[in-house]
């Protein structure tokens, strides 16, 4: 019994790594007024070029550069679009989303990519060997860990920061910001290259640190899971985190339970994950309130 939850609860761990890194992301994207619906385009275009990466360098640790990179552009042509031409930035969203999946199926059929490409794993001395939550906690594939120190510098970013600081008020008031000499949609292109770079990253771990290879449409719909998260996580991280760890957990749930013997309706099983995560997270939207001027264009000198 302590085997199989240790192999369940070690699987919502795994599976919630890859929205945590895009959730940072996105979570600093909010926080700036910009609701990023890219960020589906940003995992997926990540997971495909760290598997590429990974197949032209032989080495999946480049690969994880590849994938940040692919997210980096896909955050500067979003940023572009949105917030230097003042084209909407949803439809800008939608439409990089359905072309980095139309591309990326394309290029699976046109490019031999390798499919064992995957980084290292790191078992943390006399700690992963704990009952129970050793193997839970303590051993994985190295850009797990990465978390530990990304986690606490997004939110000193974001909280301490002197750009943190402009980047709240432009996602807040962004008039009285843009008063006080703040470049408003420079701050909001900056914090849409940051989610890129953290969603490229996200998608990239699932290419080459989870799978080992990469399938069409591989993220399946985790780039608007995430948003879902920092929504209805309050819009604050921890309530964010915790959403990406509620809907590991289902993800995992879902995987574990037919291979406990439980037969339950598959269509269910593939719903249960998202359902329980709006549910659970729905919970931290209750005492927050969403950046005042989250979603709304700004053009300097209107009314």
């Amino acid at each position: 019994m302590i085997d199989e939850s240790s192999v369940v609860l070690a699987s919502a761990v795994r599976l919630t790594v890859p929205l945590a890194f895009a959730a940072c992301g996105e979570y600093i994207a909010e926080r700036a007024g910009t609701i990023n619906i890219s960020v589906e385009a940003m995992m997926l275009g990540g997971a495909f070029s760290a598997v590429l990466g990974a197949t032209v360098t032989g080495s999946a640790a480049t690969g994880l550069l590849f994938g940040m990179a692919a997210g980096l552009l896909v955050g500067f042509v979003h940023a572009q679009f949105s917030h230097r031409l003042g084209v909407n930035t949803y439809v800008v969203g939608l439409v990089l989303s359905a072309l980095v999946l139309g591309l990326t199926s394309f290029l699976l059929d046109s490019v031999d990519l390798d499919k064992n490409q995957q980084v290292g794993a790191v078992d943390i001395p006399f700690l992963s060997d704990l009952p129970l939550l050793g193997p839970v906690l303590f051993s994985h594939r190295w850009p797990v860990y990465l978390l530990i120190a990304l986690v606490p510098f997004v939110w000193w970013l974001v909280q301490r920061s002197r750009f943190g600081l402009e980047l709240r008020a432009a996602g807040e008031n962004p008039r009285s910001a843009d008063v006080t000499g703040i470049d408003v949609r420079k701050r909001r292109r900056q914090a849409l290259l940051i989610c890129g770079l953290l969603s490229g990253l996200g998608g990239a771990y699932l290419a080459v640190g989870e799978v080992g290879m990469f399938n069409q449409n591989m993220t399946a719909g985790r780039g608007f899971v995430v948003i879902a998260a920092v929504i209805f996580g309050g819009w604050t991280l921890r309530g964010t985190l915790t959403g990406c760890l509620v809907f590991g957990a289902a993800d995992a749930m879902r995987l574990a339970l037919p291979a406990l013997g439980l037969q339950l309706n598959a269509q269910l099983l593939i719903a249960a994950p998202y359902v329980l995560a709006l549910l659970a997270m729905m919970f931290f939207a209750k005492s927050h309130r969403a950046p005042g001027a989250l979603g709304r264009p700004f053009v300097r000198g209107t009314a």
